[in-house]
């Protein structure tokens, strides 16, 4: 019997496969440099505390020395968790990482005095500040995002003591990492060729892409079966980070949870609702493509675990990564001449670390600092999936590129609000190129299936995960306790509403929430469905040649965090205030589901 096929370790993979960290720090030792350095600079933070009513030029020195220290702080930590996602294993960088995050909190426990200290100060003498000091002027937003926030604001001594207790209140989230990432072993199942194959969060995603039934069948009960087991102990770390998230909100005298995460963005909840409201409306087209889905797999009970495998069998596109180069910088020719300048500097220059090799961090991501590079990690397979995550992670990367371009450091970042938008862009571009450039009726079932897809894993799923991270928040407000039972039931009847009669009701995905992390990031979900739906409608008008379209959108790429999501959105061309865009993508979904209905029809024949 052959062996089987071993990964390469990281000393293995050929240098213009990696990405180059040099450009960050020429070696270690440069690091142990920084750090030494920042903890110099660090100490420091007293001679300024206390100094922000003493004048404009006091005022102007607190803040270029609050944000100097966080500039270098995020190089120092990026380094460090690249170096560390690169071969977990090496205990040298996973050192490295650990003493970054320590320093981190170090450093916010150092400088909470800030904030509470602008917002002692009364708004006239702040303002008179900016007249006095036009140094400050660029400052004004950055401020003004304080000052917004003043009601929810502790006093310095009581902002010090929850920094400090940042990683306490971080321990359920933590614990469920801990327990969902290395302490669970999940079993062995047999493949379709009766090879044994040891479950694990990667192998059940690429297993529920199988077109044997029964290996889907094998792999999603083996998993449940194990969260099923752990799930008094799901349910109790759950509860204890909703519980602290309902506290923060309290403590800070917000409304509910909800408002205090949406208040950091300036994001109205009426997009939230807005959001979920739409969504359920259009729960029929969902049902719809499940019930193609039931048919087309010829199955007589279409099951959860059938939800993921192509519908129309084995994939007929693959790209070589090379292949999936040339297509992206073709597919993204309507986004002009200055943003493939930066697609090229990023594949010429080493921004991206492709394959996989043992100990990388699964999945994908593209990460930086304002003085670094924003790295792509992959780990590349040769699937249309695959082509999609690399244009996507690189509409991450030249948003970062443009912001940290044309933004001083402290606009140089933005909001999780307006970072899914620049990704899912480029997804729905490549998808107009594909079905454009794409005659093989077959090819193009694929594609269409693919964005479906798509769009039901990151509208329709995305959002039923925002409403039962909504339910409970507000469940536990008003004293309900978060049992492993009540979780599990009313997670059980919100998977059904949303998938529709024409999908068995399985007794294991009840239990799904139990293994989502994004349950533990706070009101975060939601805008990977919002996020979507307005970059299908900016999509649609940059592919149409709409006038103004991509001047717009690229000011919006530059605009970084210069001012508040939502009128950084109106300004590219979509008011995400209403429900209009959303609507916008349903009817692409529409259109789509359509076509790939009529298109399996005439397959058929």
């Amino acid at each position: 019997m052959s062996e089987a096929k071993q990964l390469p370790k990281r000393d293995e993979v050929p240098v213009d496969l990696t990405w180059d960290l040099t450009t960050i720090f020429p070696d270690d030792a440069a690091f142990d440099t920084a750090i030494t350095a920042l903890n110099t600079e660090v100490a420091k933070a007293e001679d300024f505390q206390g100094t922000l009513a003493d004048g404009p030029e006091a005022f102007l020195a607190a803040i270029e020395y609050l944000l100097d220290i966080y500039r270098k702080t995020e190089t120092i930590y990026v380094y460090s968790h690249l170096k560390n996602d690169q071969d977990t294993t090496n205990t040298t960088y996973q050192a490295l990482y650990a003493r970054a995050s320590s320093l981190y909190a170090q450093v916010s426990q150092a400088l909470a005095w800030f904030e509470p200290e602008v917002l002692s100060l009364p708004d006239e003498k702040i303002w008179s500040y900016f007249s006095e000091e036009p140094k400050l002027e660029i400052y004004r937003h950055f401020v003004n995002q304080m000052i917004d926030n003043r009601a929810h604001i502790l006093s310095a001594d009581q902002e010090a003591l929850l920094a400090g207790a940042s990683e306490i209140f971080g321990a359920s989230s933590n614990t469920f990492s801990v327990l969902n990432n290395a302490d669970l072993k999940f079993p062995v199942i047999e493949n379709e060729k009766g090879e044994k194959i040891e479950l694990s969060h990667g192998v059940y995603g690429q297993l529920m892409e199988n077109v044997d039934r029964s290996v889907r069948e094998k792999a999603f009960k083996g998993l449940y079966s194990v969260y099923e087991q752990f799930r008094n102990t799901f349910a109790s770390t759950l509860s204890t980070h909703i519980k602290s998230h309902n506290y923060s909100a309290k403590v800070r005298k917000y409304d509910s949870a909800r408002a205090a995460s949406l208040s950091n963005n300036h994001i109205p909840e009426s997009v939230y609702d807005t959001l979920v409201a739409v969504v359920n409306e259009n729960l029929p087209l969902l049902h719809r493509y499940v019930k193609l889905r039931k048919r087309l797999l010829k199955v007589d009970e279409l099951h959860m675990y059938d939800m993921y495998t192509p519908i129309l069998g084995e994939a007929s596109i693959k790209y070589t990564y090379e292949d999936a180069k040339a297509k992206a910088q073709e597919a993204l020719q309507p986004l002009g001449a200055e943003y493939l300048k930066v697609v090229d500097e990023a594949f010429s220059k080493r921004w991206i670390d492709v394959v996989e090799n043992q100990g990388k961090r699964s999945g994908a991501y593209s990460s930086g600092a304002y003085d670094t590079k924003p790295y792509i990690l992959m780990n590349w397979h040769d699937t249309l999936d695959q082509l999609f995550t690399l244009v996507h992670e690189m509409g991450h990367s030249v948003h970062s590129y443009f912001t940290r371009s044309n933004q001083p450091y402290v606009y140089g970042d933005y909001s999780i609000f307006l970072a899914e938008i620049a990704s899912t862009t480029n997804e729905n571009i490549l998808t107009e190129y594909l079905l454009e450039t794409e005659t093989d009726p077959k090819i193009r079932a694929y594609i269409l299936n693919h964005y479906l897809d798509g769009f039901k894993g990151t509208i329709f799923r995305q959002t039923q995960f925002a409403e039962f991270e909504h339910f409970m928040h507000e469940e536990d407000a008003k004293g309900t306790p978060l049992t492993a039972e009540y979780l599990s039931e009313s997670y059980g009847e919100l998977n059904s509403k949303y998938y529709g009669p024409d999908v068995t009701e399985d007794p294991e995905i009840k239990f799904e929430w139990s293994r989502i992390p994004h349950f533990y990031y706070n009101y975060y979900v939601y805008q990977y469905a919002t996020g979507f739906s307005a970059a299908s409608a900016l999509a649609q008008k940059i592919v149409d040649q709409e006038p103004g379209a991509l001047d717009h959108y690229l000011n919006y790429l530059k605009s970084g965090s210069s001012d508040f999501p939502i009128e950084v959105m109106k300004r590219a061309g979509v008011d995400m205030t209403k429900a209009d865009y959303i609507r916008d993508a349903m009817k692409v979904f529409e259109t789509r589901l359509t076509e790939l209905e009529e298109l399996v029809e005439s397959l058929a024949d």
